[in-house]
């Protein structure tokens, strides 16, 4: 990896995580009829602006592994080594994306840009993940493809950030290879941690084990660097282009469009993460992995933080129905509850002491 490259990596960085189960606690309630039904248990940071830590629930210094939430430092890394994508398509280098035809559109144009096909991807095949995507898909007797699978923006930016080092090509998502080597240096600097673990991701990827207040620091990290840094270059672009990072109709882009200046990315096994300019950030991880609770929790975890209520009123959860009519909710629990606001001051009597 190059000096220009490795420029802003800290100097020092804290110890791994430690590898243990996690003690997870109770962050949503699933209410039927009054009665609580079903519990979902997790773990959730809150950093406040000067990056100390306002809420912890649960266990926020377990190692776990981010999944798609960790994408935006993946990205980081790659601008860092000299990736020079446009911002729709630096986007969906970040991306979980739905499988909509821009997407697959921009994935051959960075493809075609470092003089590559859809042969050189190593991602697995599979059908788009939107559900009407992917009914569409089926219905026109189309098979699994890379293209189709939610992280192929990633993987095209991987391969031509490779191209462009002189780096080998087959191999690119060895854990050994250059660029992995390259992205866990970056997961570590913006962390502020050394990886815990290294696995493989389900499209095939190194997957890095970190903590979640880890997570929430890099997420942090990213939205308040200064302009024309590549972490800023990475979160403009996710927040211009919300469609190009998830999906149409997706709650990521629907949250980032709702909170002027936040930066979301979602992750499978129930992750989350959200930052805004001035440092704030959450990340949650849903011990069960449940997609329901995912975003309730990530946003009054945000509401907690300081965020406008009324801005976060749609990602309350969907309803839950009984014979077709509405008879319960999920509910966040009271941990998760905003604080209350302040006695306002004394007046003054304006009498001499």
């Amino acid at each position: 990896m190059s000096t220009d490259a490795l420029a802003g990596c800290g100097s020092s960085l804290g110890a791994a995580p430690s590898i243990r189960e996690p003690l997870h606690a109770p962050v949503a309630h699933l209410v039927r009829g009054g009665v609580i039904e079903g519990i979902h248990y997790g773990s959730v940071v809150v950093l406040a602006a000067d990056g100390s830590v306002d809420l912890q629930i649960g266990d926020i210094e377990a190692a776990f592994y981010p999944r798609s939430a960790l994408k935006p430092v993946q990205a980081v890394a790659m601008v860092r080594a000299g990736l020079p994508l446009e911002d729709d398509l630096l986007s969906l280098a970040a991306a979980s994306h739905s499988g909509e035809e821009r997407h697959l559109a921009g994935s051959r144009r960075i493809l075609e840009l470092a003089g590559l096909t859809e042969d050189d991807l190593r991602n697995v095949p599979d059908l788009p993940f939107d559900p009407v995507v992917r009914e569409d898909w089926i219905r026109a007797g189309r098979l699994p493809s890379r293209l189709a699978q939610n992280c192929s923006g990633k993987h095209a930016a991987m391969l031509y950030t490779a191209r462009l080092n002189g780096w080998s090509l087959d191999d690119y998502l060895d854990p050994a290879h250059p660029l992995q080597q390259a992205i866990e240096e970056i997961v570590e600097d913006l962390t502020g941690q050394a990886v815990a673990q290294v696995t493989v991701d389900g499209c095939g990827a190194p997957l890095f084990a970190v903590s979640l207040h880890g997570l929430a620091r890099a997420a942090a990290r990213i939205t308040t660097a200064p302009p024309g840094t590549p972490e800023a270059r990475v979160a403009d672009a996710m927040r211009e282009h919300a469609e190009m990072a998830s999906g149409s109709g997706r709650d990521v882009a629907a949250l980032m469009r709702a909170v002027p200046g936040l930066l979301a990315k979602d992750g499978f096994e129930g992750v989350q993460v959200a930052a805004l300019p001035d440092r704030r950030a959450v990340a949650v991880k849903i011990a069960d992995g449940a997609d329901r609770a995912r975003v309730p929790v990530a946003a009054a975890a945000l509401a907690r933080v300081g965020v406008d209520p009324a801005a976060l009123a749609e990602f309350a959860g969907a309803p839950l129905l009984g014979g077709g009519a509405v008879v319960g909710h999920i509910r966040t629990t009271r941990a998760l509850d905003p604080l209350p606001e302040p006695p306002p001051a004394p007046a003054l009597s304006g009498r001499p002491a």
